[in-house]
């Protein structure tokens, strides 16, 4: 596996995994160990980079990484995320970036991964009460005093993320970024380019529909977060099959799946953006890596683009109050 650098330093593998899908969002999946032998796979085959938040679960996730990476630690890069509150039986109650709770939370984040050391801490989502100096400076204590390496932001405004990078640098930000959500293109990536900061894509496949697996006809399970989102509605699935169509043409061409055409084009626009693609069975995996393998010419990259501009995708990302908690 290709390796590219976030930040001032911070090695992973090109392609990463994202652990949320193992533990929520998208329906019954496979068990416990399943689900650890299929991160143990992802090690074997090169990647390095994973990527997890107290809130998935809640808290469950974080366990599952940390019981699955705990014999190979040192071979990897772990990625967790402060910033909400929640109440004595665990449920999400609000946003929280105080500074003592940071701290609280990296403690016991370290503990449910069994580590030693957060690799890369990033604020959740922006807690708009506390103002961003505050917890790049919790974050800075935690980096001394060794519990932390890295700073990241995820969906914060380009206005946010120079703030916090001026009291405590960021190596990473973590946004929704791909074929069908170029919003970081305005600010973030421009921001990230001039000040060294990595770019970590989510949601690289559209959460699944960039991939062509999706259909108007698709029925979600009890419990997938597809049915809350504006964008997977049946009408607005059936607009935005034109992107399938085209994207689909091109992955034909090349020889490739759609989903190594969306990695690719992500891995093709700056050599600091990692893609962090989630899966929960092994042939995704496996194809999500190969896109790593996969080369996109400048003539492809401007077909891919005029391709895709031809569409206009109908559906927000988000029910409006996600949407909110985002770019502030």
């Amino acid at each position: 596996m290709q390796k590219r650098i976030l930040g001032r330093g911070l090695e992973v593998s090109a392609i990463g995994f994202g652990a949320m899908g193992m533990s929520q969002s998208y329906g019954p999946g496979p068990d416990r160990d399943a689900n650890i032998a299929l991160l143990r796979a992802a090690v074997e085959r090169g990647v390095t980079f994973f990527d997890t938040a107290e809130v998935y679960g809640p808290f469950v996730n974080e366990e599952l990484v940390g019981e699955a990476l705990e014999p190979v630690r040192d071979q990897v890069v772990i990625a967790t995320k402060f910033g909400f509150a929640f109440d004595a039986d665990g449920r999400q109650t609000g946003l929280s970036s105080r500074p003592e709770h940071i701290k609280q939370v990296a403690d016991a984040s370290l503990r449910r991964l069994r580590t030693d050391r957060i690799d890369l801490f990033y604020q959740h989502r922006v807690n708009p009460e506390v103002p961003i100096e505050e917890v790049a400076g919790a974050v800075r204590e935690l980096i001394e005093a060794g519990k932390v390496k890295h700073f990241g932001m995820s969906e914060a405004a380009a206005a946010t993320v120079r703030r916090a990078h001026a009291v405590q640098p960021v190596t990473a930000v973590q946004n929704e970024y791909s074929l069908w959500w170029k919003r970081p293109e305005a600010e973030i990536i421009p921001l990230c380019a001039e000040l060294g900061i990595g770019l970590v894509p989510y949601s690289p496949l559209g959460k699944g529909f960039l991939t062509g697996a999706i259909s108007p006809e698709t029925a979600f399970t009890p419990g997938d977060i597809r049915t809350t989102i504006p964008r997977f509605a049946e009408e607005a699935r059936e607009a935005n099959q034109e992107l399938i169509d085209l994207v689909g043409e091109i992955a034909r061409r090349k020889g490739v799946t759609m989903a190594q055409i969306a990695l690719g084009w992500l891995l093709a626009q700056r050599p600091w953006i990692v893609p962090i693609p989630g899966t929960r069975r092994l042939e995704r995996l496996e194809e999500n890596i190969g896109a790593a393998s996969v080369t996109l010419s400048p003539e492809d990259l401007a077909e891919i683009d005029a391709a895709t501009a031809r569409v206009e995708i109908q559906g927000a990302r988000y029910a409006e109050q996600m949407e909110r908690m985002t770019n502030r």
